[in-house]
């Protein structure tokens, strides 16, 4: 088989082919392509050095293709109406029909407490198309959003970077669990019993983290300190570990909620303002115009976010 070097070949070559063929003129193609008709004549003369083959010959006042432009033509159009697809305003991208695989990075917690909106949702609108989850830690790791690995991820709205765009969603109240027959403790926590009850924290990207941060600046600025005995990357593994003994943690609220249907939890008043963080969708630059990546976004916003007026 003998290669051709595309990159010598002047692709326009073939959409003055394809005109030819859809008119049956070299006059009739010149005014479809908006130029003279010896530049048509040029470009078939330089295509047929390149195939091998007249192409086209004159019959009466029009053209007719030989049977190797016949066997051309319809490669040629189809090669064509995908690259007019793709450089296209939609891309031709159909919700409807696409097999794409979209990537989001959540918390556990947010496995619990957002994704199965999320996946109804994508069910019904993305009926081909796949889904991936991916952690904090995986995202962090390969720089997911930069390097076009991960869609979109839910963060703290705090959370920014160059290159970073974000939608608000939801502002995420924190509440303090303990087991539900903690005797040892009420339905309050003073400052005496939250500094003496073992804590378990929770470190999901380590104690650089956001919410670490600032769950630790608050406490800070309340002048209270945590008895803290066990320090876990997972809020599903604090939760589990405090059903178990007479500890308590700090949990988002919709997730303890969650848990508590399924896990002997209580939640208690406690000496100080919890966090409350203000959560938003964020996404990178680079896929911010892409058809499919904006598609997701919409729906991931439509399945979680609060409603206008209650956004964070």
């Amino acid at each position: 088989m003998i290669s051709v070097d595309l990159a010598a070949i002047d692709l326009n070559l073939f959409l003055v082919l394809e005109a030819v063929l859809a008119e049956g003129s070299a006059t009739a193609a010149a005014r479809r392509l908006h130029v003279t008709q010896s530049a048509v004549s040029n470009a078939l003369a330089r295509l047929r050095e390149v195939v091998g083959d007249p192409l086209v010959v004159r019959r009466g006042r029009g053209l007719v293709p030989t049977p190797v432009a016949l066997e051309l033509a319809p490669r040629v159009a189809a090669g064509l109406s995908e690259l007019r697809a793709a450089l296209a305003p939609g891309r031709g991208f159909d919700p409807a029909t696409t097999t794409r695989r979209f990537t989001i990075a959540l918390t556990d917690n947010q496995e619990v407490s957002d994704l199965p909106r999320i996946v109804a949702r994508f069910e019904r609108q993305l009926p081909r198309a796949s889904l991936q989850v991916v952690t904090v830690e995986r995202l962090i790791a390969s720089d997911g959003l930069a390097a076009g690995l991960v869609d979109v991820a839910l963060a703290p709205a705090a959370v920014t970077a160059p290159g970073l765009h974000q939608a608000p969603l939801y502002s995420e109240k924190g509440v303090l669990v303990v087991r539900r027959d903690n005797r040892k403790v009420g339905r309050r926590l003073d400052r005496a019993a939250f500094e003496a009850t073992p804590y378990v924290d929770v470190q999901i990207v380590g104690e650089g983290g956001h919410g670490h941060r600032v769950a630790r600046d608050t406490l800070a600025r309340a002048g209270l300190r945590r008895r803290v005995v066990l320090t876990v990357p997972h809020f599903m593994a604090a939760a589990v570990a405090v059903s178990r003994t007479d500890w308590m943690t700090g949990l988002p609220r919709r997730f303890a909620a969650e848990v508590s249907r399924r896990l002997p939890l209580r939640t208690v008043g406690a000496p100080h303002e919890l966090v409350d963080f203000p959560i938003a969708l964020h996404w990178h630059a680079r896929t911010d115009a892409d058809p499919g990546a904006r598609c997701f976004r919409e729906l991931v916003v439509a399945a979680i976010g609060a409603p206008r007026g209650r956004r964070a």
